[in-house]
């Protein structure tokens, strides 16, 4: 597994959980929500199919198995991470600043 750095509020709260000393101001109403939002984000409604070289579905399952997921939960993940921005490829952006 991978470790994890955590920067000086991240590394407060952990402590604070770890010691019992942690309280939630999360009420009922703000969890209801965000449970909610969680569930539609993630829904699964659409079925795709599609074909991969036997090397990257190799390489995405021996990721999954280090992750502890199926690697179909796995690919989900990258899509949509790509699709919400939050992921993007790399290597594109930098052809283009060397490009420029």
């Amino acid at each position: 597994m991978k470790s994890i750095q955590l920067d000086k509020e991240e590394q407060e709260l952990l402590d604070a959980f770890e010691s019992g000393e942690f309280q939630s101001d999360l009420t009922p109403s703000r969890k209801k929500f965000i449970e909610e939002s969680a569930a539609q984000t993630f829904k699964k409604d659409k079925r795709i199919n599609i074909r991969l070289s036997g090397r990257d579905l190799m390489a995405i399952q021996k990721r999954a198995l280090e992750e502890g997921i199926p690697y179909q939960t796995l690919v989900a993940s990258i899509i949509h991470k790509y699709a919400s921005g939050s992921l993007y490829d790399v290597t594109a952006n930098n052809a283009i600043n060397t490009n420029s």
